[in-house]
């Protein structure tokens, strides 16, 4: 065989044929898988730092088998249509938002408000698969994809621009951006909700446009909120989990056996990375906010309690809301307040309604 002619075919071989397989690695003689893994996030941001390890978890795990080949910084899938762009094979694995999705995912947006009393994301993640194990409904809007990892999140606080809020009723007539979920509670509080995409809050706070933001503590370095706003008062508003890593169904079927069982053991792996990565960025946020100044505000027991109560009220009425899609989120909520202790952890339990 001429020299110019092997050489063609060793990179033919090397090649990604439209399925994701290199078939040979010309190194070591082996078939090689490689997928594609799509986020909307730059490589040093927190989310894909936990990513990174888990790419090493599998390329590891499978002895070099399987190759995830990282596309970062939203190059090829959007929030708002990431379940779609997935199913449709934009990408292998995507970065996954079912809360931002505004239609086919009710429940699953809904659900993130039903976590009172959770205090740490492994227990968000616990009651997560809680719902998931006993309602199908879940399954059926997460139809055509492979659920890789569920993710939670640091308790969020309010922070604020130029006024510290050491009570519920000085939020009336501020102007707050909030998670959707919140909008009806700061409204019955006086304040002035809106949404805006995360992405805005930094101009917005910078030029007065917005008085504060519902967000963690991570966010003053992340996002830069710490040059904006000098006051955190520490507000515990609930947060939810969700699926955030997933792949299509049908290029999970096409995989080998040996293949889907490592990705299937790097799931809590993804996870636990996810949780490590997300308390490291509190604290690096927190180091940063204190070296630019910003206080600390408490909140007094009462209206916390009071901020809690709210919360559930609107919980519940999310709940009830979902029947119009023939879904029964009461049953959720339910299964919610049945499985979380008064500590915050979570034990599955079947809900007697």
């Amino acid at each position: 065989m001429r020299p110019a002619v092997a050489f063609a075919l060793i990179l033919a071989g090397c090649a990604r044929d439209p399925a994701g397989v290199a078939a040979v690695d010309a190194a070591a003689g082996r078939a090689v898988v490689e997928l594609l893994y799509a986020t909307p996030y730059a490589p040093t941001h927190p989310f894909s730092r936990a990513d990174s390890r888990w790419m090493e978890f599998v390329e590891s795990e499978s002895n070099g088998r399987l190759r995830i080949r990282p596309s970062w910084a939203g190059a090829l899938m959007s929030s708002q249509h990431s379940l779609i762009e997935l199913r449709h094979g934009v990408a292998d694995i995507g970065l996954i938002t079912p809360i931002y999705v505004k239609g086919g995912a009710h429940l699953i947006r809904t659900q993130s408000g039903f976590y009172s009393g959770v205090r740490d994301i492994e227990e968000q993640v616990a009651l997560y698969y809680c719902f998931a194990d006993r309602h199908p409904e879940f399954d059926r809007e997460l139809a055509g994809l492979k659920v890789l990892a569920v993710q939670g999140g640091s308790l969020p606080g309010l922070i604020t621009r130029e006024r510290p809020v050491t009570k519920l009723d000085e939020l009336k007539g501020m102007r707050i951006r909030v998670p959707t979920e919140l909008l009806p509670v700061f409204q019955a509080l006086g304040a002035d909700p809106v949404i805006m995409p995360m992405g805005d809050v930094y101009s917005a706070l910078a030029k007065g446009i917005i008085d504060g933001v519902v967000a963690p503590p991570d966010t003053f370095r992340a996002l830069h909120f710490a040059e904006v706003a000098k006051y955190y008062t520490t507000l515990a508003i609930p947060r939810g989990a969700y699926p955030a890593r997933a792949m299509s169904i049908e290029r999970w079927n096409a995989l080998s056996e040996d293949d889907r069982r490592v990705l299937e053991a790097a799931i809590p792996v993804w996870e636990a990375a996810l949780a490590d990565e997300n308390r490291r960025a509190v604290e690096e946020g927190w180091r940063y906010a204190r070296e630019q100044g910003v206080v600390e505000v408490a909140i007094g027991a009462e209206d916390q309690a009071r901020f809690d109560a709210l919360y559930a009220r609107e919980a519940e009425r999310n709940a009830a809301a979902l029947a119009r899609y023939g879904i029964d989120g009461e049953a959720v909520l339910a299964t919610a307040r049945a499985s979380i202790a008064s500590n915050g952890t979570v034990r599955c339990t079947e809900a007697i309604r």
